[in-house]
């Protein structure tokens, strides 16, 4: 197995909280696993099995396989999980750094 990244989202105003693992397997591609309050987000992950971090990572957000899923089972377009999970997906798979990202609202 190779590298692995657990990221904790607190979305926001509806206090959903979601837990993404990811973990690069032996092919190079990364599984996910998602545990979340949210319903959308547990019915988005149900179509995420493997993911090529090479064509996720580079591809154009409209292009990108996590935001396709998101674009078909998430209400709201300001969640902050699908570019959550592609952080994951990209840490995971040795393509970028463990540094955390923030929103503050003001």
């Amino acid at each position: 197995m190779g590298n692995k990244c657990d990221v904790c989202v607190d979305a926001g105003v509806c206090r959903m909280i979601t837990k993404i693992h990811a973990e690069q397997q032996d092919n190079m591609m990364v599984r996910i696993d998602i545990e979340s309050d949210c319903h959308n987000i547990l019915k988005m992950s149900w179509g995420i099995k493997e993911i090529n971090p090479y064509s996720e990572i580079e591809s154009p957000i409209c292009e990108s396989e996590i935001y396709k899923l998101a674009n078909d089972t998430l209400p709201h377009a300001a969640c902050p999980v699908p570019c959550a999970i592609i952080k994951a997906v990209e840490v995971a798979s040795d393509m970028g750094i463990k540094r955390n990202v923030t929103i503050t609202i003001e």
